[in-house]
């Protein structure tokens, strides 16, 4: 059972990584940049030996910290673990290659009552190694399906940002995912077997191995980098949102998008399956 004063006592070593071009191309491969090879701005981010950008979303896999539901002392169920929430300020871009620096803690652990799991929140930076320049913020929640119920605060942390209502999107992108896709996509690091071991993906009531959502975070930063930044990282500020539902690789996500200044709203859908995937989509663009 989790002891939630045990993890807000949780503590995360500094993590350290460096990272090269390749890194970043496999990141980019990933989460489906370079799907068409026609695309100039897809391209930018692929071509390893010409003038390679980052894609911002990257810093969310850069110099992670352990994962607290992997560890037996947190009391998480980790095969009934998924992710949540994720969110990004991005403070300057990332540069394709260099060695960062993370300091993590848990801010927040949220009980929503017996059988009806629980919600850890974790707050990080990432910083440059060498200056100790911050490059971003991040703060994520993991839903513990199996572990509500043991006592602690039902208030959560965080408002979900609301997507408008009463009008049709101002854009739609679609984009598609590829049956392996999970399994390029965990080079990142997140080797959870959720996400490529069909017998554990069983297990936790789910007929196939399942995308990471940090994939689908990525396709969908994807979608609105392409229909309002133009490919150009560096316009992408800030970039939140609230996972749904689960994607299958192979499935189409369509990203419904309204703009309203800098802020654009955004959730996603699998129209296969009526499925909303993504919703209280938040990113911060500048012009």
């Amino acid at each position: 059972m989790i002891d939630p004063q045990r993890l807000l006592d949780w503590r995360f070593e500094e993590t350290v990584q460096a990272y090269n071009e390749r890194d970043t191309t496999i990141y980019n491969l990933g989460i489906g940049l370079g799907a068409d090879p026609m695309d100039a701005g897809q391209l930018r981010f692929v071509t390893i030996e010409k003038d390679l950008l980052a894609f911002p979303t990257m810093a969310v896999v850069l110099a992670r910290p352990p994962s607290i539901s992997a560890d037996p002392r947190s009391g998480i169920n980790r095969t009934m673990v998924v992710h949540g929430e994720q969110g990004l300020e991005l403070l300057r871009p990332l540069a394709p290659a260099g060695r960062v620096r993370s300091a993590a803690r848990v801010s927040a652990v949220v009980d929503k009552g017996p059988g009806k799991g629980a919600v850890i929140y974790v707050e990080s930076t990432l910083s440059d190694d060498a200056s100790g320049a911050p490059i971003a913020r991040l703060w994520s929640s993991t839903f513990a399906r199996a572990d509500g119920g043991f006592g602690g605060s039902s208030e959560a942390p965080r408002t979900p940002h609301r997507i408008p209502e009463g009008r049709a999107p101002d854009a739609v992108c679609d984009l598609p995912t590829f049956p392996n896709q999970a399994l390029l996509y965990r080079l990142n690091g997140d080797l959870n077997p959720l996400h490529s071991d069909p017998a554990t993906a069983r297990r936790a009531g789910f007929e196939r191995p399942i995308l990471h959502g940090l994939c689908t975070y990525g396709v969908c930063a994807h979608a609105v980098l392409r229909s309002y930044c133009g490919y150009d990282p560096a316009r992408l500020r800030g970039f939140d949102l609230r996972f749904s539902a689960p994607v299958i690789p192979g499935e189409t996500i369509s990203v419904e998008m309204w703009r309203e200044g800098e802020v654009v709203s955004f959730r996603a859908l699998v129209r296969a399956r009526n499925a909303k995937v993504v919703d209280n989509g938040r990113a911060v663009v500048a012009s």
